[in-house]
């Protein structure tokens, strides 16, 4: 073998090595993604401060606020999603967490710049009232940044309607929604199924007509294309918690007739209880446990389902 040849396998056997070794780091990487770390986003926390730095700007900087608080949202959620999937077990579900600490800090000191950001104020409340991981799970917070947009905007039905619904869907306080919807009502221009609305939440509580009436209405005023998704997906999730208490009523029928329970949708196909596999309103099929119990299929995109709030207790 020549002196060149000798040469030339060393250096194609580190280039085979270099090249599996980047395969590999990659396949770890897929696998076990590295754990975003969250910075400080606050240098200043003083609102007063802030306007007076930012005199003449206080607009431009009330967008480059409400940016860092959506890029500060989303990354505590991708965080804690990313810990989710490297760890055996999902984080603990608790409301107290540190992941969002900031949230409302960032929320208050642009609506501070510019006390007219009505998006800031909308989409925040729901950024804040969102339960953990989803959010910081603060619907207090919530109804704070509201108030503070009606001490401003009293003319702006839709706050203290969002105060409803924040008082609904998250705290299921259905005194202080209907109280919240009838208060929105008064307000001029505001739509006249506002007072409908209030006195069927006070009426009915937690109910599934209650609450696909609130989502409609949401449907109905939002302003952005974010809050309309929002409130069609919330719809889609009612409409399958519909479907699943229907095939619940099918699985029960089969273990009547036939003394046990079906662990596979064909059995109930077999019987003539159902035509075919079920799926959601997404198009994903229904999951049936050997325990004869009917939920959303793991790839679901409606999942997880909403807490029923008449499960909680209706109003005494």
């Amino acid at each position: 073998m020549s002196g060149r040849s000798r040469l030339s396998w060393p250096i194609v056997a580190a280039v085979v090595l270099l090249a599996a070794a980047a395969r590999l780091q990659a396949g770890h990487d897929r696998m076990f993604p590295a754990i975003e770390q969250l910075e400080e986003p606050i240098y200043i926390s003083s609102p007063t401060a802030l306007r007076r730095l930012t005199v003449g700007f206080s607009g431009l900087a009330a967008d480059l606020y409400w940016i860092r608080a959506i890029q500060y949202y989303g990354g505590a959620k991708r965080r804690l999603q990313q810990m989710a999937q490297r760890g055996p077990e999902p984080p603990p579900l608790l409301a107290d967490t540190s992941d969002y600490q900031y949230l409302y800090e960032l929320l208050d000191l642009t609506t501070s710049l510019d006390p007219r950001f009505n998006i800031a104020y909308r989409f925040g409340a729901i950024f804040l009232a969102e339960g953990y991981p989803a959010g910081p799970g603060r619907p207090d917070l919530a109804i704070a940044l509201l108030r503070k947009g009606l001490r401003e905007r009293p003319d702006k039905w839709q706050y203290m309607e969002d105060t409803g619904f924040i008082c609904y869907w998250y705290m299921h306080d259905y005194r202080c929604a209907a109280d919240a919807f009838s208060k929105a009502a008064d307000i001029p221009d505001a739509p006249n199924w506002l007072r409908p609305l209030a006195a069927t939440t006070l009426a009915q509580g937690g109910d599934r007509r209650t609450s696909r009436a609130m989502w409609l209405s949401i449907l109905e005023s939002a302003e952005v294309d974010w809050l309309r998704s929002q409130a069609e997906h919330r719809l889609l999730q009612l409409q399958a918690l519909d479907q699943i208490d229907a095939l619940q009523a099918r699985v029960a029928e089969y273990t009547k007739r036939t003394g046990e329970q079906p662990r596979e949708w064909a059995a109930l196909i077999r019987s003539g209880l159902i035509r075919g596999v079920p799926v959601d309103p997404a198009g994903t099929p229904y999951a049936l446990t050997s325990a004869g119990e009917v939920g959303l299929g793991a790839a679901s995109p409606l999942a997880p389902l909403p807490t029923e709030p008449l499960q909680l207790g209706a109003v005494p």
